[in-house]
């Protein structure tokens, strides 16, 4: 097993859902690593882990959205684990970094939300691990490869055409922010 799928394990393993529905993802989860020995990498299917990052800025006001080129909806930041990645949290934060250009964003150690969903890459799932970024609201985003746009959106007036679950992403993380403080 890869230090990855070990982090994965651990991460999953000692996060305290906060509902019987995460609860029940967050089994699923275990049960497709133990399953699953390359269960966080692009190649493994059914489904794999993959990490995203719900971005606020430090009021937990507005959050950074990516429009996505393939779905064509704005999605928080995040995508496949790599090779070099040690943690999920890592993963997340190298993608949310790499997709919104905010380099001075930082992560959450511990989940905020578990997300099964749809995959573009041509599996049944991603069995998203997603965390919370803090960046500051006056840093310009800037597009990727990945994406169309780029922008800093208010909380409470999301853009209509979103990706399901990001505004149950987004609420999970001004939650898991408040909570912080």
């Amino acid at each position: 097993m890869s230090s990855l799928h070990d982090d994965a394990v651990a991460s999953l393993s000692r996060w305290k859902a906060p509902d019987a529905e995460q609860e029940a993802l967050r089994l699923d989860y275990l049960a497709h690593l133990a399953r699953h020995s390359d269960g966080v990498w692009r190649s493994c299917a059914p489904a794999h882990l993959t990490a995203s990052m719900v971005v606020l800025d430090p009021t937990g006001r507005h959050t950074a959205l990516v429009l996505h080129n393939r779905l064509n909806r704005w999605v928080q930041p995040g995508g496949h684990c790599e090779p070099d990645d040690v943690s999920l949290g890592s993963a997340a934060l190298r993608e949310a970094r790499e997709e919104t250009g905010l380099d001075e964003l930082t992560g959450s150690r511990e989940p905020v939300m578990l997300s099964r969903h749809g995959a573009p890459c041509g599996v049944e799932s991603h069995l998203d691990v997603q965390f919370l970024g803090i960046s500051p609201a006056d840093q310009a985003p800037a597009v990727s490869e990945e994406s169309r746009d780029v922008r800093w959106f208010p909380v409470a007036d999301l853009p209509r055409d979103l990706a399901s679950g990001v505004p149950q992403s987004v609420t999970a993380a001004v939650a898991a922010l408040a909570l912080s403080r």
